[in-house]
């Protein structure tokens, strides 16, 4: 499964409503907020500035220092919380260990949560009422693949492996929504490789480099791999051994080029979604 085409043809869907958007004079405004040093975060965020400008958003990258304090930083979410040019706030993930992640995400307006990790939102997702409501945008994205190679999601057997707010909560909701029977499995699950194989879906997002293997992966089943891991030969992999898998498998998503892609096209277009629903509002 090409993520990476896949994304390709949502991004000119979304550069078409960015333009019809141009025409009634809104630009949608994404702002990333920045707080420290991480290198892998800093390459995450100049990706998404970088597809950001070429999508014609109006980007903001806001760097601020490792030794914020958390009520300063939330001071700098209300900000943009009542700035009208900016639809979306996106604060960087990791955060430093004097900030409580949870307080950041109650502080941005749920309108303007492009991730959908507000309760509100994912509250809103759990109830199956997402009109107009952002979704955590992995899962979204996963959902966009799975509908653009036709699998078919009622009644089928899918497990999860990884229980975040950020892939496996909001992926299992939008499966029940869907009609499939979802199991979702983590690092206390008793024999696992017993669960996988049951999995006419298998979605994995553990964050350890080829975890799972041919024996763990029923025949014909589709593979979706959310990670992104370093090999010994600091490669790019999945939480999924490709090669052994790929034989098994009806299909399988690739790293890179697989669910990656797909991430930042659905914050993109969600980006998009969250200004149209804005001018909707206030007319």
């Amino acid at each position: 499964m090409d993520g990476k085409a896949l994304a390709a043809k949502v991004d000119v869907a979304t550069k078409n409503k960015v333009q019809k958007l141009a025409d009634q004079g809104i630009v949608p405004g994404l702002v990333v907020i920045l707080v420290g040093e991480d290198p892998a975060s800093q390459i995450y965020v100049r990706n998404k500035e970088r597809r950001a400008k070429k999508m014609g958003l109006n980007s903001v990258v806001r760097k601020l220092p490792d030794t914020i304090s958390e009520s300063e930083l939330i001071e700098v979410i209300h900000e943009y919380n009542v700035n009208p040019k900016i639809h979306a706030i996106l604060v960087q993930l990791p955060l430093p260990a004097q900030i409580d992640e949870f307080h950041i995400t109650m502080a941005i307006a749920p309108e303007k949560d492009v991730d959908g990790f507000h309760p509100l939102n994912l509250g809103r997702l759990l109830v199956n009422k997402v009109a107009k409501t952002p979704v955590a945008c992995t899962p979204q994205g996963i959902m966009t693949i799975l509908n653009a190679y036709h699998i078919s999601l009622s009644g089928k057997k899918v497990v999860i492996i990884g229980r975040s707010t950020i892939v496996g909560k909001p992926m299992a909701a939008l499966l029940v929504n869907a009609n499939a029977t979802v199991t979702i499995a983590h690092s206390h699950t008793r024999h696992l490789s017993e669960v996988t194989r049951e999995a006419d879906i298998l979605i994995v997002a553990v964050g350890i480099a080829h975890f799972i293997h041919a024996k763990d992966v029923k025949e014909g089943a589709v593979v979706v791999d959310v990670g992104m891991d370093r090999d010994a030969d600091n490669k790019l992999v999945g939480d999924v051994d490709f090669e052994s898998v790929k034989p098994k498998a009806a299909f399988l998503t690739p790293v890179p080029k697989g669910v990656g892609p797909m991430t930042i096209t659905t914050l993109m277009a969600q980006t998009v979604s969250l200004a149209e629903w804005s001018s909707e509002e206030n007319g």
